[in-house]
């Protein structure tokens, strides 16, 4: 059946436009070699993979993928991986994707369509876990009662304004910790948290006593947090403006006001957006 389509490809376009899918007619069509074998080995390597096996039998696969910034090319490897290991396991995948900062969340968790207008073949919708849907936890207690969570969270929030706050009930739950679980977490932590703020606090959680828990670099962390707060403040002000006086913007322009970084240039933008009438008044 399929040599037909040698002979005649635009059988293809014909056929689907009586089925009410207009496809495009071609200018041109050749033939690409069928053979899919990769001849020279290509390393792809997912961050994570746990296989779930259910009491009544049944079973899912979860790739989970750590991802800290926006990276086109990453859509492409998730459908490869996707697909790769249901053909190879015959079980059915779940795709994880975790941030560190709001940006990078809305885009992971937008679906990546691969095909045409008319007939998308793959989807790939990741599960996203970000600052937007992971809890924070402030409270010893509760950090005591789920460490695993409480670092995560922690680790996920390091630019939050209440991280020191995270990181003090984290630090107090390991305290009380067998020495096994307080030296995983206490590593994963500092890893995670890396070289900003929030990783030279928790350096400092980890040296001193529990008393002594509010030091300088706290009282830092919580002042960059304010900081944060007021750019994130404005960010949503220079929005909801936009938004009332119903000047359009698109994606690009949304994604371009929460990346910025300097507060003055954020001002300048709320300033402008009370009397734009474009977006493009506002960003010149």
């Amino acid at each position: 059946m399929h040599r037909i389509f040698q002979e005649d490809p635009r059988i293809f376009t014909r056929t689907f436009k009586r089925l009410g899918l207009p496809f495009p007619d071609p200018i041109a069509v050749s033939l690409p070699p069928t053979d899919l074998t990769e001849i020279k080995p290509l390393e792809r390597r997912l961050d994570t993979l746990l296989r779930f096996d259910m009491a009544d039998g049944d079973s899912y696969l979860l790739a989970v993928e750590a991802q800290g910034r926006k990276d086109p090319d990453k859509h492409g490897s998730w459908a490869y991986y996707m697909s790769y290991l249901y053909a190879k396991y015959r079980t059915p995948p779940l795709l994880l994707v975790v941030c560190q900062d709001e940006a990078t969340s809305r885009w992971a968790k937008r679906p990546f369509h691969i095909g045409t207008a008319q007939w998308r073949t793959l989807t790939v919708r990741p599960l996203v876990l970000g600052p937007h849907n992971v809890p924070i936890i402030t409270d010893a207690s509760a950090a005591a009662d789920d460490i695993p969570m409480a670092a995560f969270a922690a680790i996920t929030h390091g630019k939050h304004r209440q991280a020191d706050i995270m990181l003090e009930a984290l630090a107090t739950a390991l305290r009380k910790a067998d020495l096994d679980t307080a030296d995983l977490f206490k590593e994963l932590t500092e890893i995670g948290l890396g070289s900003g703020p929030a990783g030279k606090i928790w350096k400092d959680l980890m040296a001193i006593p529990t008393h002594f828990f509010r030091s300088e670099t706290s009282e830092k962390l919580r002042e960059e947090g304010r900081e944060e707060g007021r750019r994130q403040q404005k960010i949503k002000d220079i929005l909801s403006l936009l938004q009332i006086r119903s000047v359009s913007i698109t994606e690009a322009h949304r994604e371009r006001v929460a990346a910025c970084t300097e507060y003055d240039i954020l001002d300048r933008w709320f300033s402008r957006a009370a009397t734009a009438e474009r977006a493009e008044d506002v960003f010149a």
